[in-house]
């Protein structure tokens, strides 16, 4: 099985303890192309939410939207191929997360993909991951070669203090 590999986005790049990041900084992760591993992945990014108090609402929302970017990034994008790695890119701050999810395939067109609500699609099992991903992130871009997602959430427990602090002074 594959080392993963997590590094900070600097001059000299040098392997961090993900415990230990800079809020701001963009860190990286290249893992083998195994739906196992995407468990890695979300206890990595989602133990910094925990650091800057990100909700519960949050932290269930990335991990949800995580997953399926990681599992369309190896099933769809690397298909299935473990010699094919799944890179991911990530920067928590206080204030939101943002999450790059790229696999080494050669893309997709995003607005090809069935409307998996429509009447011909309701009863599918499959094809809901990216309107899961739509629904729960305040933002969902593709690259556009379509072999890469970011995803960003804005962290809830600061724009409702935010919010309280408007409303009440």
């Amino acid at each position: 099985m594959g080392r993963m590999r997590l590094e900070k986005t600097t001059a000299a790049r040098r392997p961090v303890d993900p415990s230990s990041t800079s809020h701001g900084l963009w860190c990286r992760l290249e893992i083998p192309s195994d739906p196992k591993r995407v468990e890695e992945v979300e206890e990595t990014i989602l133990s910094q939410c925990q650091r800057y108090s990100f909700t519960d609402r949050d932290l269930f929302a990335l991990k949800l939207a995580i997953d399926e970017a990681f599992a369309n990034a190896v099933k769809h994008g690397n298909r299935c191929d473990c010699d094919k790695h799944v890179r991911i890119k990530y920067r928590v701050t206080p204030r939101r997360a943002d999450v790059v999810v790229e696999d080494d395939g050669p893309g997709f067109n995003p607005a090809s993909l069935p409307d998996p609500t429509s009447d011909q699609h309701i009863e599918c099992t499959h094809g809901r991951g990216i309107l899961l991903m739509r629904a729960f992130m305040n933002n969902v871009v593709f690259s556009p070669s379509g072999n890469s997602v970011t995803l960003t959430k804005f962290n809830d427990s600061i724009r409702n203090k935010t919010e309280h602090s408007i409303a009440f002074g």
